[in-house]
């Protein structure tokens, strides 16, 4: 939220001894609760011509130099004229120019400020510069110098006579359930509140002058007519004729260019104005693009089509409410016009609108269309209910001042079911058992009061209050305490000397620990930890995949509008982000979740740790190019991984839509692990060029396996490992897995290991054969084994690797 000092200072009582400096101002919106999250100096002209006095030419010479220089002697009311050598073609005696002497600093209105000094040019001195408009920031004209008016006096500041506006602007972080601050007065009743109860004086809002209400004709008014009562409980407006539109006075410019609001005429700025002075989002109609004399609230049958004020189409849902008049929609309400029913610059007349239209039903109609407008950002906050009226008389009052309308019928105002105030009982041991601190209740009653609460009924250790309608989330005993708090000032609450807590009892500490254990792994083998967004875009995922998917109800974008049910895609949309920013040797990993639907409406959350692995495992150096990530790279880490556990898994191949060339790891019933190469076609989804790995370990079994196999330690054994080679011929469809698993599964209790460390093809092997060098490592932790145990043992291994395997030993 965007306030301006000036503006909010327009609302600060005129009993104020001291108006507080914009520093001042600025705690105490943090103190309340509306924290500043910065605080910046704006300048309608920069620099503020500060320095630029008004000269007159007194003479002017040609350069002796230069053809296209010329000297002057320029009066700037002191008693010695100034030499100033200018290359405008327009300048001439007698002119009132722009000066800036020495020592000034000019801001153009392109490139960086620069100082004037006194200089030579072309040999002749020049005692400062004679500015033309682009060069002192009032706009981009350089075809000459700026001639101000004949009646300036010489020496005069140049900003007496263009008087630029400055202001302090504050970006206030402001929490959702604080709408009764999106607005200046909303801003300045909060800091009265909180000055009443710091000086114990009462301050209240300075409200804007409302003359009299009166009407200039009796005319008929349009009628109003709400179909939908439940989007739509209020609807307020007025009709004005006569109006000649027009740019708005420069003391309304000036504030709305102060908060980022760009003017455009008087109708549309005025409108504009009310909003952020007070709160209330208006709408004006051109009154005879109103056909039937009447408006209706209401809504249309789903796919209706619309053309909207920056002339789209849209296709409207059943559930959007629309302002229509007797023929045709207007408006979709609360959220944006249409192309023909807004004013323009040969509008007339007028019909005001000023409403309350239900915040639930504006944020999904703004959501669903992509309309991010000022009012409906005001609307599905939740409005104030009891504000329409007076808003619509603020905004007649001043297009009668500014526009020169004629305000041409009574208010129509239609609330066909009033809104009660939300009644709250607050007992003080309640208050206290919150805040920490014993309030006086005169105190209390002052703070609530300042608010705009009315006090229905006072017990000796309670309080009955109604909350206002401009504080609609004021529902419960602790929002009001959560109100008493902020007035009083968070930097006021009190902090004890001692604090008791309940030790708490750690519900995940297996998977915390296993998490901190494999994430320390994962970053000293070179891998980054990554955090994706859990929501994310349906259109990455399968038509089978969106059917148990969780979808967004009210997304925030139509990019993000589903729970991921895969991490897979939220990784390669990180990968693809680095990539193209020439970071292409990655290795990821990341703890999450993936989310799920099932047809009995029930949810279901699975945690993952997933790796990613593209391109060089290191950098290239003088010893050489390094090799680039492969599959059997991550195989190794995700065998490790389960080592960290104590879970010995057993691999096998698998089919994977995502995937080729895929492989799962299990145990027992229990899937461990999905890994493998990540499909082309999905890579050319993200505009991925080189291979990407991936691999999708379920941690909600490894966390369970983990805390059901603890790890146990043994002493280091006393006796040498003896290792043997042999060479296997197979089948060149055969992996080695297949021949691990079958080599150990024959009960050989002292074959500690069994590894590949060659693969040889030839044709001399025979057609479709490869040759398998594997390692056999044995080990008796007893005693020492002979060649016999172990010729023996080698002879099991051959005779099943002939008669199981197929295979030939290669002697």
């Amino acid at each position: 939220m965007t306030i301006s000092y000036n503006w909010l200072c327009d609302y600060l009582p005129d009993n104020l001894k001291v108006k507080p400096t914009p520093e001042q101002l600025s705690r105490m919106l943090t103190s309340v609760g509306l924290e500043v999250e910065g605080m910046t100096k704006y300048e309608s002209i920069k620099g503020l011509l500060e320095g630029l006095v008004v000269g007159e030419v007194l003479t002017c010479e040609p350069h002796p130099n230069a053809d296209k220089l010329k000297v002057t002697r320029v009066n700037i009311g002191g008693p010695e004229t100034l030499q100033i050598v200018c290359g405008a073609s327009n300048v001439a005696v007698g002119q009132k120019v722009v000066v800036a002497t020495p020592g000034s600093t000019l801001h153009p209105e392109t490139g960086p400020p620069f100082s004037i000094k006194a200089t030579k040019i072309r040999s002749v001195e020049s005692e400062g510069m004679l500015c033309a408009e682009d060069e002192i920031g009032l706009g981009k004209n350089h075809a000459g110098i700026l001639v101000l008016a004949q009646n300036l006096r010489p020496g005069s500041p140049v900003a007496d006579y263009l008087k630029p506006y400055s202001d302090h602007i504050y970006e206030i972080g402001l929490t959702p359930n604080h709408m009764d601050a999106m607005s200046h007065i909303g801003v300045a009743r909060d800091i009265c509140a909180y000055l009443s109860q710091q000086d114990k004086k009462e301050f209240r809002v300075k409200w804007p002058v409302l003359p009299h209400f009166t009407t200039d004709n009796r005319n008929p008014p349009i009628a109003v007519h709400i179909e939908n009562r439940k989007a739509c409980g209020r609807y307020s407006g007025v009709s004005i004729k006569g109006l000649s539109i027009q740019d708005s006075p420069q003391w309304m410019q000036n504030r709305l260019r102060s908060i980022g609001v760009r003017p455009i005429n008087n109708v549309v700025d005025i409108t504009n104005f009310v909003l952020h002075e007070m709160g209330q989002p208006l709408h004006a109609y051109d009154s005879s693009r109103i056909k039937g004399n009447q408006i209706i609230a209401k809504n249309l049958p789903a796919g209706t089509s619309f053309i909207t004020l920056d002339g789209k189409e849209r296709k409207l849902d059943a559930e959007d409410l629309m302002i229509c008049d007797a023929e045709a929609p207007l408006c979709i309400a609360g959220v944006f016009g249409g192309l023909n029913s807004g004013i323009t610059s040969s509008s007339s007349g007028l019909f005001l609108e000023s409403a309350w239209f239900n915040p639930t039903g504006i944020r999904r109609t703004s959501f669903r269309h992509g309309l991010r407008t000022d009012a409906a950002t005001h609307f599905e906050k939740g409005m104030d209910i009891s504000g329409t009226v007076a808003a619509l008389k603020r905004a007649a009052a001043l297009i009668r001042e500014y526009a020169g309308g004629q305000i041409d019928t009574d208010i129509t105002d239609v609330y066909p079911e009033p809104y009660p105030r939300d009644q709250i009982l607050l007992k003080y041991h309640y208050l206290k058992k919150l805040s920490g601190k014993n309030y006086h209740s005169e105190a209390v009653k002052n703070i609530l009061l300042s608010l705009g609460f009315d006090i229905l009924r006072e017990g000796m250790d309670d309080l009955l209050v109604a909350a206002p309608h401009h504080k609609p989330d004021i529902q419960l005993p602790a929002d009001v305490v959560e109100e008493i708090m902020r007035i009083d000032g968070y930097d006021n609450i009190e902090i004890p000397v001692s604090i008791t807590i309940s030790p708490s009892v750690e519900t995940d500490r297996d998977g915390t620990a296993l998490r901190e254990k494999i994430a320390g792994y994962l970053t000293g083998s070179g891998f980054s930890e990554i955090f994706t967004n859990s929501i994310t875009n349906s259109a990455y995922f399968s038509a089978a995949e969106l059917d148990t998917a969780v979808h967004m109800i009210n997304s925030l974008s139509a990019e993000l509008n589903i729970m991921r049910p895969s991490l897979l895609e939220t990784g390669l949309e990180s990968i693809a982000w680095n990539i193209n920013r020439k970071n292409n040797a990655l290795r990821f990993f990341e703890v999450g979740k993936s989310y799920h639907t099932h047809q009995a409406g029930n949810y279901q959350e699975i945690n993952h740790c997933c790796l990613y692995l593209t391109g060089s495992l290191q950098p290239d150096s003088w010893k050489g190019k390094s090799a680039a990530a492969d599959f059997f790279y991550l195989k190794g880490i995700c065998e490790n991984i389960l080592k960290l556990v104590n879970i010995q898994g057993t691999a096998d191949l698998m089919s994977h839509p995502k995937l080729s060339a895929g492989m799962e790891m299990i145990y027992g019933k229990y899937t461990l692990l999905q890994a493998g190469l990540v499909n082309n076609s999905l890579l050319a989804r993200f505009d991925i060029r080189q291979p990407v790995y991936y691999a999708d370990l379920n941690w909600d079994n490894l966390v369970l396996l983990s805390s059901q196999k603890p790890v146990l330690f043994t002493e280091l054994p006393r006796q040498v490992p003896v290792s043997r080679d042999l060479a296997l011929v197979v089948e060149k469809s055969l992996p080695f897995e297949s021949v691990k698993k079958t080599l150990q599964g024959i009960g050989l209790e002292k074959l500690q290991q069994v590894q590949l460390f060659d693969i040889f093809e030839s044709g001399k092997l025979g057609t479709d054969k490869k040759s398998l060098a594997v390692s056999f490592t044995f080990l008796d932790p007893e005693k020492t084994l002979t060649d016999k145990e172990i010729d023996g043992m080698m002879s099991r291994i051959m005779k099943a690797a002939e008669e199981e395997l197929k295979a030939e030993i290669r002697k």
